[in-house]
This record gives C-alpha cells, structure tokens and sequence, in this order.
C-alpha cells in the first residue's frame, strides 16, 4: 500500500474504538506515521508549528493506536484509538464539540487552564 501524501502530509482521523466517536482530524508526515507505527502512540505534524508531536506530550491525554486503516484512495488514514483522557485541547472528549451553528453539544471533561498551566503560548 502506498499512501498518498500531499506537500509530504496526509490527514489522519482518530476515531475512539470502542465508542466510534471521531475525536479529532489531525495531520501526519512520513515520520509521524512511522512513530505511530513503532511506538503504538498517536505522533503528528503541526501545520502551524512545523514540527512533530505526541498527543498527549503536554497533557498526559494520549492516544494508544490500535489499528491503522487507509482510505480508498490512499489519501487519508485513520487511527483506531484508545484515549485516555479527551483528545481536544479546549477539554472536550473530541474536537468535533459544537454544530455548524455554534451551538455546543457536549460538556468539557476538564479544565484546560489547569492542564496547560505552564505552557508557553
């Protein structure tokens, strides 16, 4: 299988195993696949950033990946994954929170500001 990769990235979706609910879209480049690979943990590329990271590096929220699925046309992957704790930054369980509208339709299951209390932004 040779995966598609566009500017050297490819959109990954990360969907919980047990529950399906799709926690996030993030993107990866060949060396956050290959991490993810060998280390069973979700490793991406931040387009905003320009560098490599670890879900959960800073939070303690990470994702165990089970299973690595491409989609047909070898454009776009997607994690199957264990979370420990929420997978948005804004202390939701996912990143997919809020409608259209705006209108928000799940609660946050912590505390952002105490999570990321030291982090330089």
């Amino acid at each position: 299988m040779e995966i598609q990769f566009k500017d050297g990235l490819v959109p990954v979706i990360v969907q919980e195993r047990r529950t399906r609910d799709v926690l996030m879209l993030a993107y990866a480049n060949t060396e956050a696949l290959e991490l993810t690979r060998t280390t069973g943990y979700a490793h991406y590329y931040s387009r905003s950033r320009r560098k490599l990271w670890k879900k959960g590096e800073e939070s303690g929220h990470v994702q165990r990946v089970c299973r690595i699925l491409v989609d047909c046309d070898e454009d776009a992957v997607l994690y199957e994954v264990e979370q420990t704790g929420a997978a948005c930054h804004t202390g939701h369980a996912s990143c997919f929170y809020r409608t259209a509208e705006g209108e928000e339709i799940a609660e946050t299951v912590f505390d952002p500001e105490k999570v990321y209390a030291n982090k330089d932004e």
